[in-house]
């Protein structure tokens, strides 16, 4: 166990706003009253600490580890990687990953997802890692596909990874969207758009990385995480990060 003290409170004022009005379902899911900011509990603020024996060998590997290394998944191969830092560009090591998302036709392995884009039984969408001693990640996985979505009349969610982090103790989670440079439907996304500020959009962007791809195998994009200061990730539950 380990006391690293309260947690940081959330930041309102920068936070994008509960209730968007072009996404649907933030109308029925976002508050009707002021939101009241509780203090953490020593459960938040200790541990379980996370540590590499439960990692397995393919967990970062989305293209092997839902088949178990028997046959691949379908679709572009591609590598993401990058470093999760504080405000001070400091690395951020032992910290836990976790990515899910569709497969390439863009749908998810979950039985309320009814599109009739194919499954491919070799690909779960999930997997996990721990950051190095450099706050370095990868995960070698396939690009995902956009897919509809009922929001308005013809929505398409762009082509996205879901992005978990877990600090120094289990109350420590932060989760956030990795989406790719180039996408056009970011600028239609009604989910994206509640990141008002443009600058802050972009650093959910990775962008193409060609000195990490591999000549005939995958290319790779980078994303780093920053958990706090000005150049910090936007995050879905908590802006300001640890």
């Amino acid at each position: 166990m380990r006391d690293l003290g309260p947690l940081i409170p959330r930041n309102h004022s920068v936070h994008p706003a509960a209730y968007a009005e072009d996404y649907k379902t933030s109308v029925t899911r976002s508050p009707n009253l002021p939101l009241l900011s509780m203090e953490s509990t020593p459960s938040e603020e200790t541990g379980p600490v996370f540590g590499a024996e439960l990692i397995g060998e393919l967990d970062n590997n989305l293209i092997l580890n839902w088949s178990k290394g028997l046959a691949p998944a379908v679709g572009e191969r591609i590598l993401v990687h990058g470093r999760v830092l504080d405000e001070n560009c400091r690395p951020v090591p032992n910290a836990l990953l976790e990515i899910w998302q569709a497969n390439a036709g863009g749908r998810y392995r979950h039985v309320k997802d009814t599109y009739f884009a194919p499954l491919d039984p070799n690909f779960g969408g999930c997997g996990r890692t721990l950051t190095d001693e450099r706050g370095y990640y990868e995960f070698l996985t396939i690009r995902p596909g956009a897919y509809p979505w009922p929001n308005r009349a013809n929505d398409w969610r762009p082509m996205h990874i879901h992005f978990s982090i877990y600090g120094q103790s289990f109350g420590q989670r932060l989760v956030t969207q990795m989406y790719f440079e180039g996408d056009p439907l970011i600028a239609h996304c009604p989910i994206a758009a509640t990141v008002r500020d443009r600058s802050h959009l972009d650093r959910l962007v990775a962008p193409l990385d060609l000195s990490k791809s591999r000549p005939l195998d995958y290319l790779a994009y980078k994303f780093d995480i920053v958990l706090r200061g000005r150049r910090q990730t936007m995050f879905e539950n908590r802006l300001e990060g640890m």
